[in-house]
């Protein structure tokens, strides 16, 4: 009797899947395989097996290593999916491999993005544009060129970028092309403040005094000195940026409990309380909770809208204290530890 199609063990009909993605973290599989996790533009947090890639002449080479952005070809399985073809896009993990901050800063993005992407294939494709833009920011922050978030973003090139840097809407972003148009991806992650800020021949910085590394305050030496940005400054934007994708964003302008804004100067905002959503008023404060600095709010106000010219000018005290908050809040909202941020602290 001849086989009737779509009976049970039939997968003839079952084809691959091309998508491009970054790869988050692998692990050993067997003597020679490996189990790549990736974050991919259509299809989300993505495990599949890469066969062989353990051996000397493997095909894959080093191509399914953490931070690099690849495309790749991928055949359903019974149980995890099979790497058949990947392609390198761009190695992210490159100008990082020999800069220890970086390195860290990095591993704890890859390690928060694949948190804030609990379900396997569910599209998540606001995190991944906003990793692409962290990641190209962290192996640039010492371009001072592309301090500055765009203010005027071309309409035709960039498509609704304005609308992700609010992180409030995202329809124009199922227009980007895949790999062919990688460019256009970047100039999501750019537009949200985190990666480079214009075309090759976009105007200088503004003029402002370059920072002190070893105390934070302004330098006012002359001549070619300009500021840089910290991997730690960078890996606080991203983390706030992917809070508030996820609906989390701290409240730091008006009260979290009762509402009442800082600007009215009825009640001022004098604690910072995690568990409460941000800063509450002194009527709201519970016991335990924090009373940052108000430089230290405004820097957190300045990460999460990519105005890097004012993160670039605040004190090294306030970023240390900026990072302590912002590091609590994650880690409560997603009732997960990063274990990352323990070598970020270090670094």
């Amino acid at each position: 009797m001849a086989r009737l199609r779509g009976d049970l063990g039939d997968n003839g009909d079952v084809q691959g899947y091309r998508d491009d993605g970054v790869v988050l973290r692998t692990h050993k599989l067997g003597e020679a395989d490996r189990i790549i996790t990736l974050l991919t533009r259509q299809n989300g947090r993505v495990r599949a097996v890469a066969k062989g890639v353990r051996r000397t002449k493997s095909r894959f080479g080093g191509r399914l290593e953490p931070f690099t952005h690849v495309d790749v070809l991928i055949h359903p399985g019974r149980s995890l999916d099979v790497i058949q073809q990947a392609e390198v896009i761009r190695a992210y993990g490159k100008p990082l491999a020999t800069d220890y901050p970086r390195y860290t800063a990095g591993t704890a993005m890859l390690e928060t993005a694949e948190k804030f992407t609990p379900v396997e294939k569910e599209p998540a494709i606001r995190q991944f544009l906003l990793l692409i833009g962290g990641l190209r920011a962290l192996g640039e922050v010492d371009a001072p060129d592309y301090l500055d978030a765009p203010d005027d973003l071309d309409e035709d090139e960039f498509g609704e970028a304005d609308d992700f840097e609010g992180a409030d809407d995202l329809e124009g972003a199922d227009d980007l092309d895949r790999a062919d148009d990688l460019d256009r991806a970047d100039a999501i992650g750019e537009a949200a403040g985190l990666g480079q800020a214009g075309a090759p021949d976009a105007p200088d910085a503004p003029d402002a005094p370059a920072v002190n590394a070893d105390d934070g305050e302004p330098d006012d030496r002359s001549g070619s000195a300009t500021p840089t940005r910290e991997p730690r400054l960078v890996l606080d934007a991203y983390l706030l940026r992917s809070l508030s994708l996820e609906g989390y964003a701290p409240a730091l302008e008006q009260c979290a409990r009762c509402g009442v804004t800082a600007a009215s100067g009825t009640r001022p905002l004098v604690a910072f309380t995690v568990a409460s959503g941000g800063m509450v008023c002194a009527n709201c404060r519970q016991p335990g909770s924090a009373s940052p600095a108000p430089q230290t709010v405004a820097l957190m106000l300045a990460l999460l809208r990519g105005e890097w010219d004012a993160a670039m000018r605040s004190e090294r005290r306030h970023r240390v204290e900026c990072s302590g908050l912002v590091a609590a809040y994650l880690q409560w909202h997603l009732e997960h530890s990063i274990r990352s941020l323990r070598h970020v602290e270090r670094a």
